[in-house]
This record gives structure tokens, sequence and C-alpha cells, in this order.
């Protein structure tokens, strides 16, 4: 991508602006009630947003050169660029063959004991160059971008090895993609073969591999996978602990398959989020409403391991917890598109339009700890903005299974144009 854009920009003739204010992430009822502008306009100048309002008054404010760029939108409906919470973008190979062995009843852990599942992808990335992670990692934010995504938190995780482990944090530096990408170090995904039976002397070694990767400024986060079968309640504690101690900000994936207590103990430590979260109960949803934790949701993750229960994204909007959901692209969930997330909360989770824009943009940012820059229209922020084919949002969720992004700016540069449907 070349430099965000330095020329002013403005983009006009909007039938409806949809924003959320960008103070913070919202919820309860907030997240239900968007700023909505009818007939607006954005102005923008070196990549951030100036101005937004009614088209009129835009202009008349508006000082533009004269190559400004002016961008018709006919009419169609604007929203801010979406920001996915929780990817594991970064990973070598596939694993398509084991949609079969689910359909025949084998779990996710049935198919992970037998040394499928991330110890299958865990060999394929240890054997990829750094080159082939980033080419790799392009083509999926290619396609992420294509449907909205203008901002990915990218996790690593499938190299259970200090080596392969740094390797995949450099390919998310390296990349030049458009997409802005938060990294962060999932060391602590699964235990690898060489260390079976030695669980506590992994989780030692990725504490020592956290401390070279934040020493080199190589991610932003920490996170750890607190399941059965993967890294107990203490192992978990242990490791996020380390993080924090060490200065990183810290995240958890926990209550997936089973409660050990991780969603609790993460937000005590100040977890920035919890994510998954389908078997939470009220102390953990209290726990997080109390730390200021962002719950993060991946509906899709439900489909790909044929679970029928849902999270309770209801009772967290109610009590007031700022809901973020996010794809979860990995090899055992291959979807890309956060338009295909939002349809699947709105008719599985009970969520409605407003709310699941609300929970893939500014609350969304909250978890990657973006507010302020990601995930509003406001004046401030960086200018990542959609201009969908439609005059209004709830086309999204109502006509799923097509793209319904036109055009797509990133740092105030158009970088998709005119995509089909």
């Amino acid at each position: 991508m070349d430099e965000p854009g330095k020329d002013d920009t403005i983009l006009h003739n909007i039938g409806k602006l949809i924003t959320f204010d960008g103070k913070g992430p919202v919820s309860g009822e907030e997240m239900d009630r968007p700023l909505v502008i009818e007939n607006a306009a954005v102005l923008i100048k070196d990549g951030k947003v100036t101005g937004t309002g009614p088209g009129d008054r835009i202009w008349a404010e508006a000082d533009l050169k004269e190559d400004a760029e002016c961008i018709d939108c006919c009419g169609r409906c604007v929203v801010p660029g979406f920001v996915d919470p929780h990817t594991h973008a970064v990973f070598s190979g596939t694993r398509e063959f084991e949609l079969g062995l689910k359909l025949k009843g084998a779990s996710y852990l049935d198919i992970l004991k037998a040394g499928g599942g991330i110890l299958r992808t865990m060999n394929d990335t240890r054997k990829a160059s750094r080159e082939r992670l980033i080419e790799e990692m392009d083509s999926r934010l290619d396609i992420m971008m294509r449907y909205g995504t203008t901002t990915a938190e990218v996790k690593s995780g499938y190299g259970l090895d200090e080596e392969s482990e740094i390797k995949l944090l450099e390919a998310v530096r390296d990349s030049k993609h458009p997409v802005t990408r938060v990294p962060t170090f999932l060391g602590p995904h699964a235990v690898p073969p060489e260390y079976r039976g030695k669980e506590d002397e992994f989780v030692d070694l990725m504490i020592g591999v956290m401390r070279k990767v934040n020493d080199r400024g190589l991610a932003r986060f920490s996170d750890i996978f607190c399941e059965v079968g993967v890294f107990d309640l203490e192992q978990s504690r242990r490791f996020l602990k380390g993080s924090k101690d060490h200065g990183m900000e810290i995240k958890i994936h926990s209550d997936e398959i089973e409660n050990l207590g991780g969603t609790r103990m993460g937000a005590e430590l100040g977890a920035v989020s919890a994510d998954h979260l389908l078997v939470s109960n009220d102390g953990d949803l209290e726990a997080m409403l109390k730390a200021k934790t962002v719950p993060v949701l991946l509906p899709g993750t439900l489909m790909t391991i044929f679970e029928e229960r849902v999270p309770r994204a209801r009772d967290m909007i109610e009590m007031g917890l700022p809901v973020a959901l996010a794809t979860d692209i990995n090899p055992n969930c291959m979807v890309p598109s956060l338009q295909f997330i939002q349809a699947v909360s709105c008719y599985r989770l009970r969520m409605t339009p407003n709310e699941v824009l609300a929970a893939t943009t500014i609350n969304a940012s909250a978890a990657v700890g973006m507010v302020g820059k990601k995930g509003a229209i406001a004046p401030g922020f960086d200018a990542d903005i959609l201009v969908l084919k439609d005059a209004s949002f709830d086309h999204v969720v109502y006509n799923f299974g097509v793209n319904h992004v036109d055009r797509v700016l990133i740092g105030g540069r158009t970088v998709l144009d005119g995509i089909g449907w």
C-alpha cells in the first residue's frame, strides 16, 4: 500500500452515514443506537477524518485543494471499516480433509489427540519460509478486505517452538498488506508432541519466548488457550501473569468447550478481551464487566465444530458488556468474511443489525486496543471507510451470502473499488 492519503478527500452524496461516536465501546441499548446522518459527507485530510455531517454543511466548511479527490457515494450507505478482533490468519497449509472426519462424529479434541488439528498445521507452518507465510496470509487478508475488514488482530500459535513462533510474528510485521494488523503472541496454543506430559516445561519455554517477542516489539498482546486437553487454569494464569509483569497486554481463549475458570481469571488479571465464551457463567460475565474486559464471540467456529449451543450474547448485551464479534479465521474455521459473521450473529445469537455493526467496529476496536483510532467515522480517526452497495446496512444481514461492499478506503486511500457481487 502507498503512504496514507496526503491530499484532501471528500465523500459526498452519502445516503446514510452510520457510525458510533467513537468515544469508546458501546454496550446495552447504545449498541442498537448508532449515529445516523442522512445526505451526509465526510472530509478526510492526511489519512484522517476531519469532519462529518450533513453534506451542505461539510461542503460549506471544507477548504479543499484543487487536486482534492471527490468521491460520489451515489446515495449509498457508508459505515466504518470493519475490525476483526480475533484471527489466526498467519499459518501454512489447509485441513479440508477434516470435514469428513467431523461429519462422521470426530470431535475437535479427538482430531487434536490423533495428531490432526493444530498439530497438523504446526508441521506445515514449521516447514514454511517467512516469505511463504506472508504470501499465504496476504491471500487471506485480500479476501477479508474485499468483505470490508480494514483492521485485523493476527495471532501466532501454529509454530509452537521459539524459532517458528518468532517467524510467524515477523511475517505479520513484514507484510506490506494494506489491512492494519495487530499482532498477538499465542505461543501456548497447543502442546507440541515433544512436550506431551511436560506441559509445565512448555509453558516455561513460552514465557521465555514471550519475553523475546516483547523485547523485539513483535506483538502487542499475549494469549493462551485455557481448555481441557490444552492448558489448565494455573498454567494459563502463570503465563498471563508473566506476560503482564513483562509489560504486555493480555487476552485469553476461554470457555470454548469446558469452563475451567479462565474467563474470570483473565478478567481479574486485566485481560483486554476474553474470546469464545460459549460456556461462560454469570460470575464470568460479572468479572468481565467489572474489569472492562471485552467479550469476543466467534459464531463461525460453532458451525465448524458442529456445536448447537451459542454464547449468551443477549445476556451480555443486557447486562452492559460491549460485545465484539470476530471471524476466528483459522485452518479449522476458514471464514474470512465478517459480513457472514454479522449475518450468523443475527440469526443465531439474536443480535440486531445495529448491534452487529457495533460489535464489528467500535467494540471490536476496543478488543484490540484501538479505541480512538479505528472503528468509527469521527474526527481524528483513521479514515478506514466502507461504501456499501446498498442504501442501508440492514441489507448486509438480510441478503447474506453476497458481498455488499463497493469501495474500501484505508487511511483515506481507495484500496478497492467497484467490487463485484
